[in-house]
């Protein structure tokens, strides 16, 4: 208890450095959990997957197409239960900035391939059974006020023209990392158009979903479906959800290594500046640990009172960085998903990233104060005595 009271006071025997300390580490706490929460955000759509999905496209690239005569076949590989097909459509909502992600599918399919996708039976029927019309994630639905039966339109790039589109269903997500920024509407609808405009495009999609049966036997059943078409003029590639979805994060894996190692640096930087304050005060006390000694304090007592001034400093700046981290990451989730909803569908705190960081103050606080012990407890009596300052 004596220890205690001492490590206390001596915390906050100077005030200003402490408190400048403890908000250095708040400080490093809030950089650290954000960037781990923008990575997290990142890999969102791979923790989603699921893992009796795959994904089969175009051997050479994602841009070319395959012919819908695939469906059938890949339908009679062993262990297939489903298989959906769309593609991107890319287009333009009023302005270029206003994206959002676009997929024309065959949509009973689909649903049933995607059950995290909460819809209501009506609005599903409606979706199903009406050839211009299309479902939109609430996310999207809200940040441009759209209700169910709203029209508007689309300008396509892709597939050139004005498209008209009426909302028949807004679905919500059964997971919290379930994508609800996305629309979706019958590939049918531009299918139908390209046979009358450029039937060179028509019964073409730009990939397939593929529903198995046991997700032990996805490799089996990739390369089964890969083998059907291997020397055709459309090669495939099947690979799971998941690594379909790692492949677009491939695009800017340098871009998260270097916000990873950032993140580390700010540790490593907070580590030094509070292993400098706890050694300064170290220094100035060793007049103050040889008197100790001299009335009967033992090694484990100081080990206690620099090692618990060290860790309460660094509680104290965690605990604030934190709390700090908590409203920062509420406060960039309403900018990211009002702005860049498409690229940051979900953006929230885990408890992953909670616990790393109440580890990494722990340790500074640990580590910090192993140089000021050994230096306290390793000092003659005598020496400290005459130490001055």
């Amino acid at each position: 208890m004596k220890i205690l009271k001492l490590v206390l006071k001596n915390a906050l025997r100077h005030k200003l450095r402490t408190l400048l300390t403890a908000f250095g580490i708040a400080v490093a706490v809030i950089a650290y959990g954000l960037l781990s929460t923008i990575i997290d955000a990142y890999f969102v759509g791979v923790e989603a997957a699921s893992n009796t999905r795959l994904i089969t496209r175009n051997a050479v690239s994602l841009t070319f197409q395959l012919p819908l005569a695939y469906r059938d076949k890949m339908a009679q590989v062993p262990g297939v239960s489903s298989v959906s097909y769309g593609f991107w459509f890319g287009g333009t909502y009023k302005d270029p900035k206003n994206f959002f992600a676009r997929f024309a599918v065959e949509p009973e399919t689909l649903l049933d391939l995607y059950p995290e996708f909460i819809l209501d039976q009506a609005e599903r029927e409606n979706f199903v059974k009406e050839r211009g019309s299309c479902i939109v994630g609430r996310k999207l639905a809200l940040k441009y006020g759209w209700q169910v039966g709203d029209r508007f339109q689309l300008t396509g790039d892709i597939f050139p023209g004005d498209w008209d589109f009426v909302i028949r269903g807004i679905y919500d997500g059964r997971d919290a990392a379930t994508d609800e920024t996305t629309m979706y509407f019958h590939w049918k609808y531009v299918d139908e158009r390209m046979r009358q405009n450029s039937p060179g495009r028509a019964g073409q999609v730009g990939f397939y979903y593929v529903g198995v049966d046991d997700e032990n036997r996805v490799i089996e059943i990739s390369d089964a479906i890969d083998a059907m078409f291997d020397n055709s003029l459309a090669e495939t590639l099947t690979e799971t959800e998941k690594e379909f979805n790692l492949s677009f994060i491939g695009m800017v894996g340098t871009v998260i290594t270097a916000v990873r190692i950032i993140s580390i640096v700010v540790i490593a930087i907070i580590l030094l500046v509070l292993a400098n304050t706890m050694a300064m005060t170290a220094r100035e006390r060793i007049s103050e640990y040889a008197v100790m000694k001299t009335i009967g304090f033992r090694p484990k007592h100081l080990v206690a009172l620099i090692f618990g001034e060290s860790i309460s400093i660094a509680i104290l700046g965690g605990v604030l960085g934190i709390l700090l981290t908590m409203r920062a990451v509420a406060g960039f989730a309403v900018v990211l998903t009002d702005n860049l909803g498409s690229f940051f569908p979900v953006f929230e705190l885990s408890g992953k990233t909670l616990a790393l960081c109440v580890l990494a103050v722990f340790c500074v606080g640990f580590v910090a104060a192993l140089f000021p012990t050994w230096q306290a407890v390793r000092i003659k009596i005598a020496d400290g005595l005459r130490q001055v300052g």
